[in-house]
């Protein structure tokens, strides 16, 4: 079985993306991790951050992984000068362009996924440089794959927690979360953890919305109302959603030792333990999108660009995890 190669979209050129793509060099990785991003910015960074590193022009043939030290790279140049930790406009297209190509690669069955270093929304939005309001990778990838639904679950600390709405404030959370809601969402990360985690027979924790579920309808209805009736569809099809839980007590060992993922209603009631358990090797993997797509979880950091202090942990177990599913998915089309 030949190497998986998986592109690595290197974000926003003036962040810290270009610092951690370099530490896949001297990452122990048994795929080709093939860094999209312009190759002279690579060779000014590695300088700047006095890492050296042996740049190889990726060539689509090639079989062999490259010895440590080394990295290839597909070479996509900047449309503007780029310093570490200032923004430049100009170069919003080129991170577009690093998203587009990988995606196309995927398409024409060159790559086995991607997995994206942090971009900067606010300055694609700036330079106007997407198709109307640029709001995330997440929704450019759906939209470019035509996917209408996609989830978001995050990974690290030996947990895996998916999310029924994203980045909502509170009071928009009760409304957007309906029974069609719920039942969808389940449906997509109850497939995705079979098809590219390998899971037979997934176990899913569901929380409620409220203070201790809702106890009983005192302290809100939504469970009763929403919850509570989308599980029991989802049960009738087979699916083994369980709840709704507490939230502040369905991450005990003796509940999470049977599951398999964890589905919070909003963002902040399931990331914050998440994030508690593992920070640094937090991952952000987009289900529902017909290809893999991974993330870390993390921004650009403009203040850490170029001094070496920006910790790479987070994209190397982004790769690991994108090339997991990559193997799970070959297993399951032999």
């Amino acid at each position: 079985m030949t190497a998986p190669i998986l592109a690595i979209t290197s974000g926003e050129p003036a962040g810290i993306g270009p610092d951690i793509c370099i530490d896949l060099a001297f990452a122990d990785l048994p795929c080709r991790p093939v860094v999209l991003c312009d190759k002279n910015l690579l060779v000014k960074r590695a300088e700047q951050l006095g890492k050296s590193v042996i740049l190889r022009d990726f060539q689509t043939q090639a079989a062999d992984l490259l010895p440590k030290g080394e990295l290839e790279v597909l070479h996509i140049p900047l449309d503007a000068e780029c310093r570490a930790g200032e923004l430049n406009p100009a170069n919003a297209a080129y991170v577009l362009r690093l998203l587009d190509t990988a995606y196309q690669g995927i398409s024409d069955g060159l790559f086995a996924g991607m997995v994206t270093a942090p971009l900067h929304k606010g300055i694609i939005n700036d330079a106007h440089a997407g198709n109307g309001f640029f709001s995330g990778h997440t929704e450019y990838l759906a939209e470019k794959s035509h996917t209408e639904q996609v989830v978001m679950m995050l990974t690290g600390g030996g947990l895996r927690v998916a999310l029924v709405t994203t980045h909502l404030p509170l009071k928009d959370i009760s409304a957007a979360i309906t029974k069609p809601l719920i039942e969808s969402v389940v449906r997509i990360l109850e497939h995705d953890l079979r098809h590219k985690f390998g899971i037979a027979k997934p176990v899913i924790l569901v929380t409620g919305l409220n203070p201790h579920a809702g106890e009983g309808g005192h302290l809100g209805h939504e469970e009763i109302d929403t919850i509570i009736p989308a599980l029991h569809a989802l049960q009738a099809e087979g699916i083994d959603a369980r709840g709704p839980y507490p939230a502040d007590t369905v991450f005990q060992p003796f509940l999470l030792k049977d599951a398999d993922a964890v589905l919070a209603m909003y963002h902040d009631q399931g990331l914050p333990v998440l994030k508690y358990a593992g920070f640094d090797e937090g991952v952000n993997i987009t289900l529902g999108l017909p290809f893999i797509r991974t993330s870390v979880d993390h921004g650009t950091a403009l203040n850490l660009a170029g001094t070496g202090k920006a910790d790479s942990g987070s994209l190397i177990t982004a790769v690991r995890a994108a090339l997991d599913m990559a193997h799970n998915m070959q297993k399951q089309a032999v």
